[in-house]
Formats: C-alpha cells, sequence, structure tokens
C-alpha cells in the first residue's frame, strides 16, 4: 500500500466514525428541547468530512456535504426550526453522504442524479429551491481542497503528479529522443537531487517541478534508484531525484531557473547545463533564512521574479528554513543523500499500549508490596527491603523506557503548519511568515496526535481574525508581512506550546458586542478583559461578519478548548490591543505514569506532581500575613505567596487550619507563579498511574485525574494552576456538568473556570 492509499484509507476510517456519530445525534434530534452540544457534534462531523474529502478531491462529496453542513449551521443558529421532516431530510443526507463516500474508497463513478432529489429537500429548508440542486459554490470545493484556484497547487494535485511520475518509472519507459533544439529556443538539462531530510524543512519538491514547467516546455523523468525497500522505507525522508528537459524562450536566464531552488540550494545537488546556452550566466543571489508566503498567483501567470537587490515577499516557513550557498556548495554527489543506517522495527501501536498498561500494574503492585513492608518491625527483613528498593529502581527505568517509546517529537505536527499558512495567506489576501522553534520537544504520541486540530484553528483564527492586510500594517508601521511564531517547550513537567501573532490583538468590544448579540451575554454586564477574551471558545460563537473558507460557523475555537480538555489540558489567552495575540496550550507529557508526592488533608490523600514541588517548610507565625477581603499569603525566600488550604477548598474536615501546625508545601506552575499549599502531612514520594477521572466520572476543578495507591485507596491527582484558579474566585466544589457547558444568558463569562488563564501572580 502506497503513501497515499494509506493516507485515503485512514481518511475514510475517520469518516466512517464520523457518519456514526452524526447518525446517533440525528437519531436523538427531535422537536422540542434541542441539545445544542448533539447539533454541534453532527455539524462537527459533516465539516471534518467535507474537509477531508477536498483534501484528496472528491468534489462531489465536497459538493453534498457544503450543503448538509449548511443546513446543519442554520439548525445552530436557530434559523431553521427542527421538526420532524427536518431529521427526517437529515438522516436520509446522511445516507446519502455514506455512499458517496463508499463511491470514493471503492474509486467508482456516482451515478448520476444520486444527491439531485436529497439537495433540492436540503435547499427547500433554506429556501433555495428554484436554485440548481448539485452545484455547490466553487469557493467551497476550493476551499476545502486547500484554498487555491489552481489545482496545481491543492494537495490532490500533488499526490497526483508525485504518483504519476513514480508509475512512469516503475515502468521503465526510455526516455524520448530530445532531437534538435527547435530555433529560437534553449534547451535546458537540470537534474534536481535533494537530500533525503529535504521534507523535514517543509520544502515541497514538486512545487519546484512546476515552477519549471511555468518557464517553458519541461518534460520530467523521475529516478528510482535511491528508492529503499518497503521494510527500509521511511515516510518522511525523500528518495526520489528528477531530470527536468526544459525547452524555454532565450529570455529564460540561468538566473530563473536558479531562482527556483534558492531556498533548497544546500539541501540538494543541481546540475544545469544549456544546449544552447543564452550569453551570459546570472548567479544566484543570497536571501534571508525565512521564506516568505504570499498569496497563490492567478492562475495561467508565471511567479514574478524579485531582483536580487529587493526584498523577499513574506511565505510561510520554519524558522529553519535552508539558505542558499556558493556554488562550490553543490558539488556534492549523491552519496550524501542515503543518510545514516538505522535500525528500526514497527510495531503495532496496540502492542505498546498494552505495554505501558502492564507497566502501570507493575508500579501499582510494587506500591502494595511497599506499603505492606511499612507495617513490618524495623530493623527486620534486611534483604527483602533491599530487593524492594531495586525492584523499585528497575520499575522507574522500564517505566522511563516504555514511555520514551511513545514519545514523539513535536516536529510532526509543526511540519504541518507551513503549508497550512500559505493557503489562509492565499485566501485572505495577507502576507504571513510563520517561525517555529521547539520542534524537537518530545511529547507522548497521544498528545501528538491531539495536537493537529487545536492547531489548526488556533493559526487560521491567528492569520484570519488577528493578521492585518499588507496596507493597514503599512498604515500603523509594521512591516508589511505579519508573523505568526509557533514554539514548544517543557515547563515543570509539562508541555506548553504557544501561538504567537504581531496582528491587531482581540477586538473586545465587537467580542462583547456578540455575545450579548447571541444572548450569551446579559446587555450592561461588567466583564473583565480575561472573561471577555475566553468568549471566543463558546460554540458557535464568531466575530466574522460573514461566512467565509476560514471561519464565520463559530466551530474552531470551541474544537480547541475542547480537545486539550480531554487531554487534561488549559489553554489560556493574552492579547494587547494593536500588538497583538499570545495562545497557550499546556499539556501533560505522558498520559500513563508520574512521579508524584503523596500528601495528606484530614483523611483524605492526593497527589501533588513531583515536577510541580518546589519545597516543603512550616511557617512561623511572623512569616504569614492576611489581605483583607483577599486571601493568606506567606513570606518565602524573600517574596510573598498566595495560600491555599486544601481542605477550604474541598470541604474537607478534620484537617489542619493552622499552616504554623501543618506543612506548606511550595508549588510552582509551568508560567512560573508559585503557591502555597497547606496540608496536614507529606507522606513520601511514589510513582502512581494516571486514570482519566473526566471519562470514568466527571471533570473537577483543581483535579487533574486519579490514581491507586498501595493501600487500594483511590487518590485524586492536584491541578495546581486549576487550584490556583478555585482560590482566586472562592471555589470550593468541582465543575459538576463533567465537560465545558454553555454559559446561560445571564452569567457574565463561561461557567469552566478551570480553563481560564491567569494574569496575576497572587
Amino acid at each position: 500500500m502506497d503513501d497515499l492509499s494509506r493516507f485515503k484509507q485512514t481518511y475514510f476510517d475517520e469518516s466512517a466514525e464520523l457518519l456514526a456519530v452524526a447518525e446517533a445525534g440525528l437519531l436523538r434530534l427531535a422537536p422540542g428541547e434541542i441539545d445544542m452540544d448533539e447539533v454541534n457534534a453532527i455539524f462537527r462531523a459533516v465539516h471534518s468530512i467535507k474537509g477531508g474529502g477536498g483534501a484528496f478531491g472528491f468534489n462531489d462529496l465536497v459538493a453534498f456535504a457544503h450543503e448538509l453542513e449548511t443546513v446543519m449551521d442554520s439548525v445552530r443558529n436557530a434559523e431553521i426550526p427542527v421538526s420532524t421532516e427536518l431529521v427526517d431530510t437529515l438522516i436520509r443526507a446522511n445516507d446519502v453522504l455514506a455512499r458517496l463516500l463508499a463511491h470514493a474508497a471503492d474509486e467508482t463513478e456516482v451515478p448520476a442524479g444520486t444527491t439531485d432529489d436529497t439537495v433540492a429537500a436540503l435547499r427547500r429548508f433554506l429556501g433555495k429551491a428554484g436554485e440548481p440542486a448539485i452545484e455547490a459554490p466553487a469557493a467551497a470545493i476550493q476551499a476545502a481542497a486547500g484554498f487555491y484556484p489552481d489545482d496545481e497547487d491543492d494537495e490532490a494535485g500533488i499526490f497526483g503528479d508525485a504518483l504519476a511520475a513514480i508509475q512512469a518509472a516503475r515502468d521503465d519507459q526510455p526516455a524520448p529522443d530530445a532531437g534538435p533544439v527547435p530555433e529560437g529556443k534553449v534547451r535546458w538539462t537540470i537534474v534536481f537531487r535533494p537530500k533525503a531530510e529535504l521534507l523535514l524543512s517543509g520544502n515541497e519538491p514538486t512545487y519546484m517541478l512546476r515552477a519549471l514547467r511555468r518557464l517553458g516546455e519541461a518534460e520530467v523523468v523521475c529516478h528510482l534508484d535511491r528508492l529503499p525497500s518497503l521494510r527500509d522505507l521511511d515516510a518522511e525522508l525523500l528518495h526520489l531525484s528528477w531530470t527536468v528537459t526544459l525547452l524555454a524562450d532565450p529570455q529564460v536566464d540561468r538566473a530563473q531557473i536558479d531562482d527556483v531552488f534558492e531556498f533548497v540550494a544546500d539541501d540538494c545537488d543541481i546540475r544545469i547545463s544549456a544546449e544552447a546556452p543564452p550569453p551570459a550566466l546570472i548567479a544566484p543571489a543570497l536571501v534571508p533564512s525565512v521564506e516568505p508566503v504570499t498569496p497563490a498567483p492567478a492562475a495561467n501567470l508565471p511567479e514574478p521574479v524579485a531582483p536580487a537587490g529587493a526584498p523577499a515577499t513574506p511565505a510561510a516557513t520554519t524558522s529553519g528554513a535552508a539558505k542558499p550557498g556558493d556554488g562550490a556548495k553543490r558539488t556534492n554527489g549523491g552519496s550524501d543523500h542515503a543518510g545514516p543506517t538505522t535500525h528500526t522495527i514497527r510495531v503495532d501501536l496496540d502492542k505498546i499500549d498494552r505495554l505501558v498498561n502492564m507497566v502501570g500494574e507493575m508500579v501499582i503492585t510494587q506500591a502494595m508490596i511497599a506499603e505492606h513492608l511499612r507495617d513490618l518491625p524495623p530493623g527486620q527483613f534486611q534483604e527483602l527491603r533491599e530487593g524492594l528498593e531495586g525492584l523499585a529502581q528497575h520499575t522507574r527505568e522500564l517505566r522511563e523506557s516504555v514511555m520514551s517509546i511513545r514519545a514523539q517529537p513535536v516536529s510532526s505536527v509543526f511540519s504541518r503548519m507551513p503549508r497550512l499558512v500559505r493557503e489562509c495567506a492565499a485566501v485572505t489576501g495577507k502576507e504571513v511568515m510563520l517561525v517555529t522553534t521547539g520542534e524537537t520537544t518530545e511529547v507522548d504520541k497521544t498528545v501528538v496526535e491531539n495536537l493537529v486540530d487545536p492547531l489548526t484553528h488556533m493559526i487560521r483564527n491567528s492569520i484570519d481574525h488577528g493578521l492585518e492586510g499588507p496596507e493597514e500594517r503599512e498604515r500603523v508601521g509594521k512591516p508589511r508581512a505579519g508573523t505568526v511564531h509557533l514554539s514548544a517547550a517543557h515547563r515543570s513537567g509539562r508541555i506548553v506550546i504557544e501561538v504567537t501573532d504581531d496582528g491587531r490583538g482581540i477586538n473586545r468590544a465587537k467580542v462583547l458586542s456578540k455575545a450579548i448579540e447571541k444572548g450569551l451575554v446579559q446587555p450592561g454586564a461588567s466583564l473583565s478583559d480575561e472573561e471577555i477574551d475566553h468568549l471566543i471558545f463558546l460554540p458557535g460563537f464568531s466575530t466574522a461578519d460573514q461566512v467565509s473558507n476560514l471561519s464565520g460557523r463559530g466551530v474552531g475555537m470551541d474544537v480547541v478548548r475542547r480537545n486539550i480538555s480531554s487531554l487534561g489540558g488549559r489553554i489560556g489567552v493574552y492579547s494587547t490591543p494593536g500588538e497583538g495575540s499570545r495562545f497557550v496550550l499546556s499539556l501533560p507529557l505522558t498520559l500513563a505514569v508520574l512521579d508524584g508526592m503523596v500528601i495528606s488533608v484530614g483523611e483524605e490523600r492526593f497527589v501533588l506532581p513531583l515536577t510541580n514541588i518546589v519545597e516543603s517548610l512550616r511557617p512561623k507565625p511572623a512569616d504569614l500575613h492576611g489581605l483583607v477581603n483577599k486571601c493568606d499569603v506567606m513570606m518565602a525566600r524573600g517574596e510573598y505567596v498566595r495560600l491555599v488550604h486544601l481542605h477550604r477548598l474541598f470541604g474537607i474536615p478534620k484537617a489542619i487550619d493552622d499552616a504554623t501546625k501543618g506543612l506548606v508545601v511550595l508549588v510552582e506552575t509551568e508560567d512560573g507563579s508559585r503557591l502555597g499549599l497547606v496540608v496536614d502531612e507529606v507522606l513520601g514520594q511514589q510513582q502512581v498511574v494516571i486514570k482519566s477521572l473526566e471519562s470514568n466520572f466527571r471533570r473537577l476543578d483543581g483535579v487533574a485525574a486519579a490514581t491507586i495507591l498501595g493501600d487500594g485507596r483511590v487518590a485524586l491527582i492536584l491541578d495546581v494552576a486549576g487550584l490556583r484558579e478555585m482560590s482566586r474566585h472562592g471555589s470550593g466544589t468541582g465543575n459538576a456538568s463533567g465537560g465545558s457547558p454553555l454559559p446561560s444568558p445571564s452569567l457574565p463569562a463561561p461557567a469552566d473556570k478551570s480553563d481560564q488563564h491567569q494574569r496575576q501572580t497572587v
């Protein structure tokens, strides 16, 4: 199975699951009380199927999904009342969508008239019965396929060109006889042998081949001499090379051909020769290391070539984009392309998951043995104690080794973003530069897999809503090209991912106005800047004046918060008008096992992640101070730290209330702020297995997960940032809704406070 077939199969598998979600939701949809979460879930399912279908060029499917999506969007906005007739029509539409997917999977033609009746029925609910029944807006198909009106630049076209070249090479077709050079033409021969790591820098070789085609008549031959066996194939490395015979006008000189490869000059071996060379050869100019992104050129028009001294036009790239070097650096042969030999083995992920589960059970068993050993008289069974210490050490090493197998660098996600930025820049007409840092930061595979959608929506939001147009940026004294910075780093045992732009910032007046208009906020309500910023995460909320290919349906930021919350993470928003916005995602490094400190509060046991703990101490009365109508603080190491009494937050009886008689555990959040937790006792360090509380019970503020201690008791793993949030809002109970509920119209802000990020340090 080739790469494209694997991608398609993944899409079909996911679409089948989405169809099941949509059907189950439609069957529960009935006139009367409407569950908006259900409606949003159905809409998201159809939206995802449409987007994936566009990437593979399934235009019939995309056109029909657009019709169904439009009706569901009207249902979400209460523009169409839910009736039995509507539900029946939507269920039939879901069946038609399933048939279109089946035709796409079987690679068979869709019979004429398959969607006509259903589209006509859907349009009757929209009052568009007289319009053509099978013609979806071309913009919708272009948007789903990648935003480019020219099919040369859509994803399906990229796959198609690559597969055609590979098939031609496999057929061992002899190169046609070039013959004499026609009068008034120059025949260029370009040998393009990229290094294996070229794709890792975000560069796409097929773009360069298409750029050569725009210079004249080009014949492209793909070489497979470096293609390894399927067993040794690494999908992230490039194993192909090309020879291009270009028949061009004399006005096409060497400089124009060199410009095609200017951003990959150090990452490939390029040999260029001319059978009838032009009179002068111009050496390529050095360019900046950050590749700019501009809107896609109009169809059938060649891309303009900037003079050597002119400033580059902005484009999407990573900060590690290659820089062209001197011509002398381009003389390496194919020997450099193979890369170091690695010994790898492909293992089914389910087997690794079972191994992780077994390690988790081993950790629990080891903790149980240690618990029982504490009851033995001291000084006895010394060999048993030493053996248990050795077992604990080996268990820790085994756990770290297994978790390292599951760890992946976030580069696998970051590498998808340059293309996204390019597409968004094209559809919005803006000039955007993407800079990435921290691509090698590693995190659990499960976390990596769930980062794609949130980052996609956040970057789209930054470009569409955050960045200004080139002319507006010049008027306010900013560079024409806006910058989106994507970074990842480890902080306090968590991975922190930031998406920053230098745009206009959040228009809080417009956000609040839209929230009042949609009934999410009462007119005249007084909201803080932080509360206004977090309104953008509500389902269906959008400040866009009209629905576009990028925004307007209110899906994006809702998806971000839901996905991040499901991973036990948090999202924070920082925005300064006129300067830009920063979105901060904080996620756990692993969802399996962690090192924790067991503490007692009353008769309850809790676990604090070891990476959050700075120290524990018993303060003196002189170190404690109270702020009127605020909170208690403690002087620690020359700074004041907010005190949080856990027994007050969670309503635990028989706990020590006086910090001078108990202990204060000083903890630090990922943003560097500190907090003092008042506890009864610190019981000791222990490896614990993480069990999701939300999937087995419900979401609780201040609690990240649960675990099983050595004595069989269930202990809650505390979320330090969540505790700080609870203490500031005076909350003493968890979120009983178990999720991210919609705020009622009478509330001034979202009810789920655990997702709000903090600005203060006390």
